[in-house]
């Protein structure tokens, strides 16, 4: 049967098979992202071993491919392709046991052991439409015994004895064999059909192969030419056999290097783990080679990077922390080595520090320090979006102590910044270079192009089987060739450039690479010109960053002004991150403001007919999962930028869709409202007036839930439809909305109360069923949905003073953890919120350490506490994180406060920023109710706050928090002697205003 998301479209007919008829899905997404799927019933007991086969062609675009298995209880295992490229003719596929893995459900892992329901996948990759033929699909039975028993037999079509000839009985390590002629081959017949992976042969130093096929079998008579080497240079040859089955082996040498036959020393062939991916291949080359040849993660290590690029650019670049740069998405990198001393140097041999231009700009920097020597590599994109240009310096110093001559190499590799384990949405690691040439100046690697504007002395290219680049640069050399074909996508080369720097000097060379179509500028070889092309190009890119962030100016003592760098460089990632309107909210807070205008003009387009509001848009249009919170987080967007910018005409255009959102959640609460779960069991009240069950941001993707999260942010939308129409005077609407407001408050908390009794707990629940925790999820109640005040307590209290028990545990290792997701850094603002600013700094300088690497002002979406762990980490830098901490640092220096309207000042600043020389300025922080700038200063037991700023006074006024801990002794506004509030607020009427507190201590 067919299964769809919302939005696509599927027919499930017979068409041509191969041969009679076979499966057609006939697929059509629109305009949207989503999956088409075939399900059978397909009830079977798996054999121990076994694979599917079928055969598949297709008429369609690049898209995923997925098969799945489903047992009774819910599970589902699968084997996810993403991007494929559809054969046009009938393929055979197989998939093993070993290629399928748990998606998701109730299990949480394993194996599958029973099918209950089979299931054929098209997901979008890059959408469209089109036809997908399946025909003869087969279980198969896959027999270990037969490995067990079977004894191979190796044959030749000579050999020279005496030479210590070994194979061992199951024929995966022969050794020492010798032929004299030119025309040779060898065989090895396993006995059994056997999974195969690759080779690795190691040759005679002076007789080894140039030219040689490796041909596989079934059954010794019908051969398929499996690789074919045309270029060889001996040494130690890796053969790449993904996915390869065969009863017999054989290699045909055609040519050798020295005319007088060959030596095989050792020829091992390895299983099907050495190629089950290009990943795992390179892998097993890097565990041979030298550390530092290859990149760490091929040595299972973890690599940071950070990004490269234009705002509302779609193209970016990746640096990684040791200077490899990935060129664009899914791309080669360019990675840097020294030759120096006689010996090639790489990012193990060097110390390593990053930066960035001016401590916060996007430039990001990697150092390289080897005794005297220093090699700087800066990235930064220059240019509007659609022409931009990414602009690479490799800046060499020698300090002295080291010698004045060497070489940079700049190496053109076939693998991503990326590192393999990165595979949500594409996979990392390997990437293909199956063309690269250099000609006329200019460096062509598939379809990109990098332009040497400093002209290298010399270039080279060589393909897989004539040697990997670093075999050459070992030497202190690049191959001769200028071009290189590679059929598997594993080429490389590299630039070289001579210098010669004494003592005190550095030297500077630039290349570029156009995002998107070169236009003839820069050219390659601009000499002296190089370094002024680019000192006007940084200039210009350095200006506009300035422009965007530093609109707003917040000036801390030397030692915290990390925080604020934190703030500004996310902002720009999240500018960065922007593919043309597509961006991240939460930069509105901070002055910027067409942006997010854009952002949600942009958003609203993709509203389905229904009122929902997609999850997630991107390049495959509007995602079709349901996450209710979205809903709610729409409207409230439109009301933040209406609050920021009281652009009441530009409100009237979105508030069409606001109606229809609001409709969309009403029909959700619908399915919630009936007599069984008005009257049910406990756990079905529990559920009663909310929205149905979600994954909920992905927190409950292995079984939907009622989430909070989801509740929060839709009543978080009902009171802002509400406030929007009474701003528009649709008074009717207005009415509506807040009764639809209070009705579903009114059953959100008694829905939390329930839960709280079923499940017996004290504290908050994630979602309505399980009772679980998650504080991080909770400070959403608090701030967006400003339900401070309406919360159940002491159940509120309870859940963050759990959590920041457990968060102190955490960071003084005092109970066993293995990451964590810095979403957390929310729970920043919610303590300043709870007037506990002491926790709130506390975590401040907890979360800050964990950026990674702390230079780049960044975080990933996990954190592992072991650091070089190779763990997925998500999104680098991660802006949805990094939005949440722009949120939380906000608030320590205003923040509006929706129980009584004040506008609240200076609630999260630490007594160490205030105590400081340099004191606390703060200059045109955007407020709903206008700019407001203050200065902090402390004398002796003295604190004065200078206040001005455009403040439309709100009726709950402006409330300053005292600047410092303690309680203090009196306040003075001007000249005037008030009276304070809890011993730690003074309300403030109207600015400028000075106010001055006295402190008992100092």
């Amino acid at each position: 049967k067919p299964i769809v998301s919302d939005g696509a479209k599927l027919d499930i007919t017979s068409g041509l098979g191969n041969p009679g008829n076979a499966l057609m899905m006939e697929f059509d997404f629109g305009a949207a992202s989503g999956y088409t799927i075939a399900q059978k019933d397909f009830p079977v007991d798996l054999p121990q071993n076994y694979q599917f086969t079928f055969d598949l062609r297709a008429e369609a675009p690049v898209n995923n491919f997925e098969f799945k298995l489903l047992d009774d209880s819910g599970n589902v295992f699968w084997i996810k392709k993403l991007n494929v490229e559809y054969p046009k003719v009938w393929t055979k596929q197989r998939i093993k046991k070993r290629h399928i893995t748990f998606a998701w459900g109730p299990a949480g892992g394993g194996e599958i052991h029973a099918v209950k329901k089979i299931e054929f996948v098209v997901s979008t990759g890059t959408g469209g439409k089109g036809r997908v033929f399946i025909d003869n699909f087969k279980l198969e039975t896959i027999n270990d015994e037969a490995a067990k028993t079977a004894r191979a037999r190796f044959d030749a079509s000579s050999m020279i004895k005496g030479g210590n000839f070994r194979i061992d009985e199951q024929g995966t390590l022969l050794t020492n064999w010798v032929a004299k002629g030119e025309k040779e081959w060898i065989s090895i017949n396993f006995n059994y059909l056997r999974e195969l992976g690759g080779l690795v042969i190691d040759w005679d130093k002076n007789d080894y192969a140039t030219a040689y096929d490796i041909h596989l079998s079934d059954d010794g008579k019908d051969w398929t030419t499996a690789y074919t080497v045309a270029d060889g240079n001996g040494g130690r040859d890796y053969i790449y056999l993904p996915d390869k089955d065969a009863r017999v082996l054989m290699i045909r040498f055609k040519k050798s290097s020295s005319g007088k036959g060959y030596g095989v020393a050792r020829l091992e062939v390895k299983d099907a783990r050495f190629s089950a991916s290009a990943n795992d291949f390179y892998s097993s080359i890097a565990a041979d080679s030298r550390r530092g040849f290859f990149p760490k993660y091929f040595l299972n290590q973890q690599s940071y990077w950070t990004v490269v690029g234009t705002s509302a650019d779609t193209r970016e670049a990746l640096i990684n922390e040791s200077g490899t740069v990935e060129v664009n998405q899914l791309g080669f990198s360019l990675e840097p080595f020294l030759f120096t001393g006689n010996k090639l140097v790489t990012w193990t041999d060097v110390s390593l520090e990053q930066s960035l231009e001016n401590r916060y700009l996007p430039i990001p920097s990697v150092k390289w320090k080897y005794g005297g020597l220093e090699l700087t590599i800066r990235a930064f994109s220059a240019g509007v979006p659609g022409k931009s240009l990414l602009v690479l310096t490799y800046t060499i110093k020698n300090r002295g102590g080291s010698p004045p001559k060497g070489k940079l190499f700049v190496a053109v590799r076939p693998f991503q910044v990326n590192p393999p384990w990165q595979s949500l949405n594409s996979a990392g690691g390997v990437a293909r270079i199956n063309s690269v040439r250099f000609e006329n100046g200019l460096l062509h690697v598939q379809d990109k192009m990098v332009i040497p504007i400093s002209a290298p002395a010399a270039f080279g290219a060589t393909n897989f089987d004539s040697g990997d680049i670093t075999e050459y640069l070992q030497n202190g050399n690049v191959p001769a060739a200028q071009s290189a074909l590679d059929p598997r996508g594993f080429a490389s080369g590299a630039l070289l450039f001579d210098y010669d720097v004494p003592s005190g000097s550095s030297k500077e060379f630039h290349m570029v690479v156009p995002f998107h179509a070169w236009e003839g500028s820069p050219t390659p070889n601009m000499r002296d010109g190089a370094d002024i092309y680019v000192s006007l190009a940084l200039d210009a890119t350095v200006r506009f960053w300035e422009s965007k962030l530093d609109r707003i100016r917040i000036t801390l003592p030397e030692f915290a002004q990390p925080v604020i760098n934190t703030v500004k460089s996310n902002l720009a990632y999240i500018f960065i991150n922007r593919d043309g309107p597509g961006i991240q909210p939460g930069s509105r807070s901070y002055n910027v403001k067409d942006e997010v205008k854009e952002f949600i003009d942009w958003y609203s387009k993709y509203q389905f007919p229904s009122g929902k509001i997609p999850c997630v848009v991107d390049g495959r249009g509007a995602d079709p999962t349901a996450e209710h919170d979205s809903h709610g987080e729409f409207i409230f967007a439109v009301k933040q930028y209406y609050n920021f910018t009281k652009d009441t005409s530009w409100l009237r255009t979105k508030f069409d869709a606001i109606v229809k959102t609001v409709r969309y959640i009403q029909s959700l609460r619908a399915e919630r409202k009936t007599d069984v779960y008005k009257n049910g069991t406990p756990q079905q009240r529990a559920l009663y007036g909310l929205v149905p069950e979600s994954i909920s941001h992905e927190g409950y993707s292995a079984k939907p839930m009622h989430s909070y999260w989801d509740d929060f942010f839709i009543l978080r939308g009902l009171k802002d439809a509400a406030a929007i129409a009474g701003i528009l005077g649709e008074r009717k609407l207005e009415k509506e909305f807040e009764s639809e407001a209070a009705d579903f408050r009114k059953d959100l908390y008694a829905s939390m109360k329930l839960a709280m009794q079923n499940t017996n707990i004290n504290y908050i629940p994630g979602c309505a069923e399980l009772g679980d925790f998650d504080a991080t999820s909770t400070t959403i109640g608090v701030v967006p949905a400003g339900e401070l005040g309406n919360i159940p307590e002491p159940e509120l209290h309870n859940t963050f003073d759990r959590y920041f028990k457990f968060c102190t545990d955490r960071k003084n290792n005092a109970v066993p953890w293995i990451n964590y997701t810095p979403y957390e850094v929310r729970t920043i603002g919610t303590f300043v919120y709870l007037d506990q600013k002491d926790r709130a700094q506390e975590l401040l300088n907890y979360f800050l350490k964990d950026r990674r690497p702390p230079a780049w002002n960044q975080w990933a979406e996990v954190v592992w506490k072991d650091s070089s762990a190779p763990k997925f980490i998500g999104d680098m830098p991660h802006t949805w994180v990094g939005s949440d901490f722009i949120r939380s640092v906000r608030s320590m220096f205003v923040y509006e406060r929706e129980r009584d309207t004040a506008l609240v000042i200076g609630a999260g600043l630490a007594d160490s920023w205030v105590n400081d020389p340099a004191g606390v300025h703060v200059s045109n922080l955007p407020t709903y109710y206008g700019n407001i700038s203050y200065g902090i200063k402390k004398t002796g037991k003295k604190v004065s706050v200078t206040l001005s700023g455009d403040i439309r006074l709100p009726s709950g006024k402006m409330v300053l928090k005292s600047p410092l801990s303690q309680e203090f002794k009196s306040v003075m506004i001007g000249r005037k002697k008030v009276r304070k509030i809890n011993g730690k607020d003074v309300v403030i009427e109207r600015l400028p205003a000075n106010v001055e507190f006295t402190y008992l201590h100092e």
